[in-house]
């Protein structure tokens, strides 16, 4: 009331005196007092959005691994079309993998035909990537970076194979329905489950290689005989 008399009477001398007397909201603020609530209350927030953002990755993470056992929720989106990689380069590839894993290079063929059809970019509804269509989680746990790399994938696809097929003893079908469903479904079944893509699956690769067993040893293609 003094500063607005002041002002009206002419005194801005005094009223010069009284403005600089009424606390301000920037001066309170740089008292240690107030400097500390602000402090407080930055960290408070920060805090609340650090456990939103931890709250978010946890509920798509669970999202991810629910996709994943149930191969029902789309993850990524489809990837643009690609040509299937010729013959003469991904040959090798087929042969290198097999022979590493002591699998039959034909039963690598098979089934690359059946989840890709060569096409490196492919990517099913549920986010499996690549040649031998590989789960990201599952490449991840078999040492493969880029699932689109024809040689990674291959690689790491034959690994997982041949470790399916160790589960179950040989025992191609099941090993061929662990590959597509999951070796948690194929458990829960005691077989082959009851998927119509993975009966669809088992049946075509079967189909392409006339047997139900896992030829257990690497057989390389023969040479051509020199003149």
């Amino acid at each position: 009331m003094d500063l607005a008399r002041a002002v009206v009477r002419g005194d801005a001398g005094k009223a010069g005196k009284l403005k600089h007397a009424v606390p301000t909201a920037d001066s309170y603020l740089m008292r240690p007092a107030g400097i500390l609530i602000l402090l407080a209350w930055s960290a408070l927030c920060q805090t609340a959005v650090e456990k939103q953002l931890a709250a978010v990755a946890l509920q798509r993470e669970t999202i991810r691994k629910q996709a994943e056992s149930m191969k029902l929720v789309p993850l990524i989106a489809a990837q643009p079309d690609c040509a299937a990689i010729p013959e003469d380069v991904i040959a090798p590839l087929i042969e290198g993998a097999a022979k590493a894993q002591e699998l039959q290079p034909k039963l690598l063929r098979a089934v690359i035909a059946q989840e890709s059809g060569f096409k490196p970019c492919a990517v099913s509804r549920v986010g499996a990537q690549g040649l031998m269509q590989l789960m990201p989680a599952t490449a991840q746990e078999l040492g493969v970076d880029d699932s689109f790399d024809p040689r990674q994938n291959i690689e790491g696809g034959a690994k997982f194979l041949k470790q399916l097929i160790d589960k179950y003893k040989g025992d191609l079908p099941q090993a061929l329905g662990a590959y597509n469903a999951g070796p948690g479904a194929v458990d829960d079944a005691g077989g082959i489950p009851n998927f119509p893509e993975t009966q669809n699956f088992v049946k075509s690769i079967l189909g392409k290689l006339g047997s139900t067993r896992a030829d257990p040893l690497y057989i390389p293609m023969p040479k051509p005989i020199e003149n």
